[in-house]
C-alpha cells in the first residue's frame, strides 16, 4: 500500500475514487447527499491510501490561514473492507510527517465522538464543549507541532 498526496488539485485521476469513498463511508450513512461536503476540496491537500490502484483510505488537510501553517484535518475515511488494518494510522503518520516538514504549526479537527481516542493516540487534545455537526456529536481537537 502506498500513501499518495494530491496537492490542491481535483484533476488528479485518483480524485474521483476518493470522492466515491468519502460518499460511501462518510456521507451516505448520515444522510448527506453525495458530493455534499466538497466545499474545501480544491484548496485541500488530499492524502490517499492506495492499494493496487484502488483508493482504500483518505484524509484531507485544509489551510485555515494565509500562511498555511494552521490546518484542519477533515474527511478521514477507510474503506469498510480495509478497516482495522492500520491504514488510518499510516495515513496519520504520513500526514504528521508532512506537516512537520512543511512547518505547519497547528492541526485542528472536528472529531466525531466515537473516534476521539484514535486521534488522541497521535497527540491530539480535546478542548471546548461537545457540539453537534451534521447531526452527530463532535469534539474540537488540536495538536500543536
Amino acid at each position: 500500500m502506498d500513501i499518495r498526496i494530491i496537492l490542491s488539485s481535483t484533476n488528479d485521476p485518483l480524485y474521483e475514487a476518493e470522492r466515491q469513498l468519502r460518499n460511501r463511508i462518510l456521507l451516505r450513512p448520515i444522510g448527506i447527499p453525495d458530493y455534499g461536503w466538497e466545499m474545501h476540496d480544491d484548496k485541500a491537500l488530499h492524502f490517499l491510501a492506495v492499494q493496487q490502484d484502488q483508493v482504500v483510505g483518505c484524509v484531507l488537510l485544509v489551510p485555515l490561514n494565509a500562511r498555511k501553517n494552521k490546518v484542519q484535518l477533515i474527511q478521514m475515511a477507510v474503506d469498510t473492507g480495509f478497516q482495522g488494518k492500520g491504514i488510518g494510522k499510516r495515513l496519520m503518520q504520513h500526514l504528521l510527517q508532512f506537516c512537520k516538514s512543511r512547518e505547519i504549526q497547528e492541526i485542528e479537527i472536528h472529531a466525531r465522538e466515537p473516534v476521539v481516542s484514535f486521534y488522541e493516540q497521535f497527540g491530539f487534545k480535546v478542548y471546548g464543549a461537545p457540539f453537534e455537526e451534521v447531526g452527530i456529536q463532535h469534539r474540537f481537537m488540536q495538536k500543536k507541532l
